[in-house]
């Protein structure tokens, strides 16, 4: 299963997304059988609304869910209005995640996909 955009419709400014991920990262650090299979997109984080006010957030909330479980994705092609994926990816560079995290997210791949 996929949890797109970090479970909000969009930007990290209302406070319902953060409680939504705070769920699942409860259930991840119960060690939920029902997680092992759950994976998170973090389209549409970065560069939307007031991003930047909740980076440390928003950092914080993939480490708890697991740097593994994380796919980097865009919704925003050169046509559909939003920003584009090279852009996003830059953007998304920005939050206060190691280097070492962005490799690994970087490289993940959906397991559907493989």
């Amino acid at each position: 299963m996929q949890i797109a955009h970090l479970t909000g419709g969009g930007t990290y400014d209302d406070p319902a997304i953060d409680e939504a991920v705070s769920v699942f990262a409860d259930a991840v650090a119960r060690r939920d059988p029902k997680m092992a299979h759950v994976y998170f997109d973090v389209s549409g984080l970065a560069g939307y609304g007031k991003w930047m006010d909740h980076a440390e957030q928003v950092a914080m909330r993939i480490r708890q869910l697991g740097v593994p479980r994380m796919l980097f994705g865009s919704d925003g092609a050169e046509r559909g209005g939003g920003i584009p994926p090279r852009e996003a990816w830059a953007l998304f560079l920005k939050l206060q995640l190691s280097n070492d995290e962005f490799r690994v997210i970087a490289g993940n791949v959906a397991p559907y996909m493989k």
